[in-house]
Parts: structure tokens; C-alpha cells; sequence
């Protein structure tokens, strides 16, 4: 029988699993994905990009392409019963309702097309998605000090190559025997021993259910169906989102790219088995499509076109009673929350699990940080996961609820369900995430930069390049490099107490014991742990980064000004924005974009020794 070994094994190449993957694989982790699909995704399943998400996907450079094939979603539309019958506008809005957000929309691609982008990003590390292949057995060792050691192999897994109609098979049915493991069909089994494995494998998630993890919440009784489809229609905001509350039910409008449209459709009569599953053999998107054309009366709209993809789904809200097994094996996406999908948010959480994910695996791997540091997983992404679904509920009831009307004098207003909408703007975007105080949430400082939140992401402003003027997003001087940033704003060069302060700063950070030194491997280069960006007050027309001392700047290209640009009057609000005094500020982004902690900039390198040595190592 084969046998291997490797750092991280993924299983499920779906969002979540190839987000983690292409971060790892970014990084020069040893990993590798499975999955039981013959087949990457051709159409349908989750397809809204949030703005939060868009972020994220700048941050690995993926975003450009994204931008380029898929379709922006910029403005929302409401639709209510009118007095005269059908349904008429009541309003249209901005989609997202973020301020801070870089990227004000929300982006719309199939599936299919956004896994490829992983996909190919994949390939030029090197990596394919073994397919179609599954686990069969999932052991975890229980000596703790092969536990304790970040370099042991604990994990067991036994993966079997499925031929691809017994692959198939699996896929469409989930034919499994009761333990979860295939039936016929094998070509070949190898044993593959891992430090760590990730399971993200969806919402009937194998590794999950080997864990002996449970999902806790509740079915609620909303079924939709959805179609993507090329539709005909006079209905004139098909190309916004719409959410419509008929007195034949609701509907959502999500346009697509290129002609594409996606209908959410709320279902009254579809027959439920007794496991509260839907038997999809018993209906069709006929019942779909039909139910959309009376919804849109007095509108009318066909489907002269094949279908490019359809489903049935009754709205669960559950989360994974765990996210972990011993900080060894874990669970992300689907595989630990379930919720309706008309927010637009389980890829987005799925992606966003794994990315938070990413680079702690990397520093413990590296030996830079405490085996520890991976229980902040948890910690973070089940209490998101659990507003989420709080959220959800909310949204759900009001979205999948009757609208008020002359006959139902207790039903959803379009007041009601618009307040919603906006008052969860800043969540569903995903901007407004916010981790608690924790090892590597520190809010003790907050007064220093009273606007950039510690716990959320940093806050996106124009910064100008002190050597050529040319202008910069901060977000872009921050890429998901698996490297913590430290954003030194400095105030002004010109002044002598401020100027003071910066040397005093470079001298101390120089010293053995400052952190920089006590926690970047010996022989590393400075910057390979901690990347050191200043940003001044000085005027470009005066500003010479050369005046910042050369400990402070890897690179001429790390030194910035917060003035007005030369064109396009953008900048010059950084600190502003960040509430940040002329005194300056020490701002620690983590290598996932989210404030770490603040500190005053007064010459002391000292602040940061507590925060780091948490969960860092001295390598030294």
C-alpha cells in the first residue's frame, strides 16, 4: 500500500478548501487537496463575491481576474404588492452599505469560474486536486507529545481512488455505507500521514461526521428553489438585485455574468421525506420557473433557453458543535455552518474561514509561533459563524415572510425589511467583522488610532510614495504574505521632537532584545517575519525618505506621505480616517488584514513584546 507523508492535507476542493490551499501553496507549506468530485464545479452553486471578500482576493492578487469575468452588483431594488395587483417598486438602494468598503459591490460568477481561479493559481505552484479520491478512515493520535509537536505526523488517513461513475454516484446521492465510507467501485487505497488536515468538505461533511461533531440549530420550514438561466423578461430591474415580496411569495433577482440571471424562489408545495430531506426525483424547475412567473406579475418572464443550473433547498441554520480535533484537525465552510444563501454569505464565510486559517498554519509550521496560536481559529470563526447565523434568522424570516397587505395586516413592510437590509450592511459585506480581544486581539490601546477598530480589518486610504509621489492603496502594501505589518505613523519628518522620537525607535529596534530581533529567525532578513511601513504627515513637496532610518525601510518603496495626490484629488486622510494625532501611532496588522493592537509612537519598542510573545517564538 502507498504511504506518504505531507504538511497539510485538504479534503474538498470546494471555496474554502482551495482558498486554504492556494494561501498554503503561496507560502511553500507542503500541501494537498482531495476530492471526491470526478470533476471541478462546470456551473451554479454559490456565486455572490462580497466586498470584504473582494479584499481578500486583492490581497493573494486574484481579484483582477475576478473583476474581469464576473458581473458588479451595485444597486438593490424592492419590490411590493400593489394596490392594483402584482407587484410594483417601492425603492431601490445602494447594495452595499459599508463606507469604509474598497470595493462598494458586490461581485457575481458561477462557482465553477471562481474554483478555476484557484485552480489555476494552484497550478503554477505545481499542485492539481487529487480526483476523484476519498477518505475512508480518519485516526488521530493520542500521545500528547507527539500532540505537542508541531513536526510529528499525528494524522492518519486512509484515502481510497474512486473510478469515476462510483465517484459520480457519490456525488449526486451521497451513496455511502452508514460509517461513510464507499461501497464498490475502488481502484486503489494509500495511507497518507499529515501534521494537519483540514476537512472542507461541505455541508454532509465526512470528516465532520468522523470527528463526532454535530451540527446545532435547527430546519427552518422556507424551501426555494433556484435557477440560473438567459431569461426573457420587461421586468426592468433584472440587472439589479431585487428582492420582491409577492402575495404569491418571494423572490430575489441576482444578476449574473455576461446575460446570466439567478432566481431565488420561495416554494409552497414540495414534498419532504421523513429525514426533513427533499427528494428532488419528486419535482423539477418547472415548479420553480412557474412560481417565478406569477411572482413577477404584471411583469412577464420565460425561459426560452436550457437551464445553465438549478436546486431545491430547504433553509438549515446550524453550526459545527467544534471546529477543531487537538488544534490538529479541523473543519471549515459548509462543513461548519449552514444558513440561508440569499444574504450571500457561505462562500464568503467559507473563503474567509480558511484565510484566517492560512497564516497561522504557516507560522507554526515554520516554528515561528506557538502551537497555541491555532486555537484562535475556533475562538474567531465559530462566534462570526454564530452571528452569522443569528443574522440569518432574522433575514430569513423577514425575506421568506408574507408582505404586508390589506389581508395580512401583520406581514413584512417594505420599511421593515429595508431597515434590515441596511442596519446588516456592514456584516453582510463582511467589512464589519470584528474578533474579540484574545492573544492576538489587543484593544487596551484603542485611543491612539480611536477610528481604525482593533479587531477589523484595517481600514482602506490613499497613501503617496515619499521617493516618486505615486499613489498607493494601504491595502495594497499589505499583501497576504503571511507577514505581520507594522504601520509606523511617524507625523511629521520636519519636526525635531517628532524626528526624535523616529530615531530613538530605530536604535531601540536594533538592540537584541527588540522584538523584531527576538522573533525573526537568525540569519533571516530583517523583514521576513515583520514588514515595516512609514507613513509621514510631511507635504511631498518637502518629504525626503531618506530622512527615516534605513532599519525602518527595507526598501526605498516603504516610506509614504498622507497628502493629496498630484492628480485625482485622493489622499491626504489617512490619519484623519484612522484617528490618529500628529504625536503618531504604532498600528500591528496581522498577516489576515485585521488590527492586531495599537500602540503610541514615543520611541518605545517595548509595547509590542507582550502581544508578540503570546503566541510567537523567540528564534533566537
Amino acid at each position: 500500500m502507498k504511504e506518504s507523508n505531507v504538511d497539510v492535507l485538504i479534503i474538498g476542493a470546494g471555496p474554502a478548501g482551495l482558498m486554504c490551499a492556494q494561501g498554503l501553496a503561496a507560502a511553500g507549506v507542503d500541501v494537498r487537496i482531495i476530492d471526491k468530485r470526478p470533476k471541478a464545479v462546470p456551473a451554479g452553486q454559490a456565486d455572490g463575491i462580497q466586498p470584504r471578500t473582494l479584499e481578500v482576493l486583492q490581497s493573494y492578487g486574484l481579484a483582477e481576474r475576478l473583476f474581469r469575468e464576473g458581473n458588479q452588483m451595485h444597486m438593490t431594488a424592492f419590490y411590493n404588492p400593489s394596490p392594483s395587483g402584482g407587484i410594483e417598486r417601492t425603492g431601490r438602494a445602494a447594495d452595499v452599505t459599508a463606507p469604509t468598503a474598497r470595493y462598494p459591490f458586490e461581485v457575481t460568477l458561477h462557482q465553477g469560474a471562481i474554483e478555476r481561479i484557484f485552480l489555476d493559481r494552484l497550478a503554477e505552484h505545481g499542485i492539481e486536486v487529487d480526483r476523484p479520491m476519498q477518505p475512508t478512515s480518519l485516526e488521530l493520535s493520542q500521545d500528547e507529545a507527539e500532540l505537542n509537536d508541531p513536526q510529528a505526523y499525528p494524522v492518519k488517513v486512509v484515502l481510497k481512488h474512486l473510478n469515476e461513475a462510483h465517484a459520480i454516484s457519490l456525488t449526486k446521492q451521497e451513496n455511502q455505507t452508514p460509517n461513510g465510507t464507499p461501497t464498490d467501485g475502488v481502484e486503489d487505497t494509500e495511507v497518507v500521514r499529515a501534521k494537519y488536515v483540514l476537512g472542507a468538505d461541505g455541508a454532509h461533511s465526512w470528516v465532520r461526521k468522523t470527528l463526532g461533531f454535530t451540527m446545532d440549530g435547527e430546519q427552518t420550514d422556507y424551501i426555494w428553489g433556484v435557477v440560473d438561466s438567459v431569461p426573457e423578461t420587461d421586468f426592468p430591474d433584472i440587472r439589479n438585485r431585487t428582492a420582491i415580496h409577492s402575495k404569491n411569495g418571494s423572490c430575489m433577482v441576482i444578476p449574473r455574468e455576461g446575460d446570466t440571471v439567478r432566481l431565488y424562489v420561495q416554494l409552497s408545495e414540495v414534498e419532504v421525506g421523513q429525514s426533513g430531506r427533499l427528494d428532488k426525483a419528486k419535482m423539477g424547475p418547472e415548479q420553480v420557473m412557474e412560481t417565478a412567473r406569477k411572482s413577477f406579475a404584471p411583469y412577464k418572464i420565460t425561459f426560452p433557453k436550457e437551464l445553465e443550473w438549478w436546486t431545491i433547498y430547504i433553509i438549515g441554520q446550524r453550526v459545527a458543535s467544534s471546529f477543531s480535533a487537538r488544534e490538529r484537525v479541523f473543519i471549515a465552510g459548509d462543513a461548519c455552518h449552514t444558513h440561508s444563501p440569499k444574504a450571500g454569505q457561505g462562500m464568503n464565510a467559507s473563503m474567509n474561514d480558511t484565510h484566517n486559517l492560512v497564516w497561522k498554519l504557516t507560522h507554526v509550521l515554520r516554528g515561528w509561533a506557538q502551537p497555541s496560536l491555532l486555537k484562535t481559529y475556533e475562538a474567531e470563526r465559530r462566534k462570526y459563524a454564530q452571528d452569522l447565523i443569528d443574522f440569518d434568522k432574522k433575514f430569513s424570516a423577514l425575506f421568506s415572510g408574507k408582505p404586508r397587505s390589506e389581508d395580512n395586516e401583520d406581514g413584512v413592510t417594505h420599511e421593515e425589511f429595508l431597515k434590515v437590509f441596511q442596519t446588516f450592511g456592514q456584516f453582510t459585506s463582511g467589512i464589519g467583522i470584528h474578533y474579540q480581544d484574545s492573544t492576538i486581539v489587543d484593544s487596551s490601546n484603542q485611543a491612539y488610532a480611536k477610528n481604525l477598530v482593533i479587531g477589523q480589518r484595517c481600514i482602506p486610504q490613499t497613501v503617496l510614495r515619499a521617493a516618486d509621489c505615486r499613489p498607493y492603496n494601504i491595502h495594497d502594501l499589505m499583501p497576504s504574505d503571511t507577514r505581520f505589518k507594522v504601520l509606523l505613523f511617524v507625523g511629521d519628518l520636519t519636526d525635531a521632537n517628532q524626528l526624535a522620537k523616529i530615531q530613538a525607535f530605530a536604535t531601540e529596534l536594533d538592540t537584541p532584545s527588540s522584538f523584531i530581533k527576538k522573533f525573526t529567525p537568525a540569519g533571516a532578513k530583517f523583514d521576513t517575519v515583520f514588514d515595516i511601513i512609514t507613513v509621514t504627515t510631511t507635504k511631498k513637496e518637502v518629504c525626503e525618505y531618506t530622512l527615516v532610518p534605513a532599519i525602518l525601510r527595507s526598501h526605498w518603496s516603504k516610506v509614504f506621505v498622507d497628502d493629496i495626490a498630484l492628480y485625482g484629488n485622493i489622499g491626504g486622510i489617512t490619519y484623519e480616517s484612522y484617528g490618529i494625532s500628529s504625536e503618531g501611532a504604532v498600528v500591528i496588522v496581522r498577516p489576515d488584514g485585521y488590527v492586531g493592537m495599537v500602540a503610541p509612537f514615543d520611541g518605545s519598542t517595548t509595547h509590542f513584546d507582550g502581544y508578540f510573545s503570546q503566541f510567537l517564538k523567540s528564534t533566537n
